[in-house]
């Protein structure tokens, strides 16, 4: 009967236990999302150390990985997760952000801090393809090129005309392109669980056009503000 009556209070305390790490867990996602809110809104408020306009509107996809940290990158541990959205194939606003998570790669350390933010814009359909698929690798599977700064500075680049995918990093409040070259991208499943409710990979939320969730809704409404339907 003690036995028993242990056995059952043991599994309630694993069940409860469970249950706490889980709503920590979706709580993070949560705060993961407003930050990556927070990180593009700020970028773009800066009116000569943003990202191009130009490059904004022209984009596929926009891909925010806030607050990666840099001892992480000493180490090759994993660097961080973040999310992306896509414009809605409505051809209006934004999709829901699916979620990845960023490894390897140089990341510029030089340029201090010991923390970054990363953003990318994805320019062409093809580019926007390999970021819902389950894994790839910049530089290897996907060209990309430091972006250029500033909100006029000229995108007629050949980086730009050639690149799938530019990308810019935040150290201090020093905004500059910075080159990926080896980092990998995949798909962050459990973060798509928590977020949506249900299993879910990126290309579904982005293909499926799926509502954006009310933890999203900060972020999707400052890619709408910021960024026109691509020319």
């Amino acid at each position: 009967m003690n036995k028993g009556r242990l056995l059952k209070g043991l599994l309630a305390a694993l069940l409860a236990a469970a249950s706490i790490n889980a709503q920590k867990a979706k709580n993070e996602d949560a705060e993961r999302l407003d930050r990556a809110a927070v990180v593009f809104q700020e970028i773009m408020d800066s009116p000569d150390k943003g990202i191009p306009q130009e490059l904004l509107n022209k984009s596929h996809c926009v891909v925010i990985v806030p607050g990666l940290k840099k001892g992480a990158f000493i180490f090759g541990a994993k660097y961080g997760r973040g999310f992306f959205s896509c414009r809605s194939k409505k051809g209006v606003g934004w999709t829901g952000p699916a979620a990845v998570r960023i490894e390897g790669g140089s990341f510029g350390l030089q340029i201090g801090g010991s923390e970054i933010d990363v953003i990318m814009l994805v320019m062409n359909e093809r580019g926007a393809q390999r970021l819902m698929s389950s894994k790839f690798t910049l530089g290897g599977d996907a060209s990309v090129a430091a972006g250029p700064v500033g909100r006029t500075a000229t995108a007629q680049t050949d980086a730009y005309m050639t690149a799938e995918i530019l990308s810019w990093s935040r150290s201090r409040g020093l905004f500059a392109g910075v080159s990926l070259q080896g980092a990998t991208l995949r798909q962050d499943l459990d973060v798509n669980r928590r977020v949506y409710g249900k299993p879910l990979e990126n290309r579904e939320i982005i293909e499926g056009d799926l509502p954006p969730p009310e933890a999203s809704r900060r972020l999707i409404e400052a890619l709408n503000k910021h960024s026109s339907r691509k020319s």
